[in-house]
């Protein structure tokens, strides 16, 4: 079982956006027959095994075994992720179509292509059995000015373009480059 799932299409988005197919997502984290789980969900297995179908025909769920019953066959089906993100840009949110690189406009839609590089990156990743190296860094700071907000940017900004600068090169015809995203907003208060 994967721990994340990208869904990147409209269709496989609509297949699982549905309350009861998002439980039997959540049933199916540990393996389950369709008539152990319809006496979990309490409904009957022929409207269960409809649900079923869908998800499994966009890889929602898979078939864990098949074991003998007398003359049936039961399938024991589980959920293909731990979790799942939809990863859809419908709007075409585009970073470079922003004139206001300070505005969350631009925030939202650089975040948004991140993410679905990332989606896609990982989708490739899985599938030749290699792991994605990245590298995440999380902080916060409180500032006491919005002076200092200023000056913890420019100063941030002179640091990175001076390690960019450091460890770049265009000699290594093999070497893998790597794309860099700073992203900062207020602290959501709760």
């Amino acid at each position: 079982m994967k721990a994340h799932n990208f869904i990147q299409d409209t269709q496989v988005a609509a297949a699982m956006m549905n309350p009861l197919r998002i439980r039997i997502l959540e049933e199916l984290r540990e393996p389950n027959s369709a008539a152990g789980l319809s006496r979990v969900l309490n409904m009957p297995r022929q409207q269960l095994n409809y649900h079923l179908k869908e998800l499994e025909k966009n890889e929602l769920i898979e078939l864990v075994e098949e074991r003998k019953k007398g003359n049936c066959t039961e399938r024991v089906l589980r959920a293909t992720s731990r979790s799942y993100m939809v990863v859809l840009n419908t709007a075409g949110a585009d970073a470079s179509a922003v004139q206001d690189k300070f505005s969350s406009a631009y925030l939202v839609a650089a975040a948004s292509q991140l993410i679905q590089d990332v989606a896609a990156l990982q989708t490739g990743a899985q599938r030749a059995r290699k792991k994605l190296p990245t590298f995440t860094m999380q902080t916060e700071v409180r500032f006491s000015s919005p002076e200092q907000l200023q000056a913890f940017t420019e100063e941030l900004a002179r640091v990175i373009s001076r390690l960019a600068v450091k460890y770049h090169t265009d000699k290594e015809p093999d070497g893998r480059a790597y794309q860099f995203h700073l992203f900062s907003h207020p602290v959501l208060k709760k």
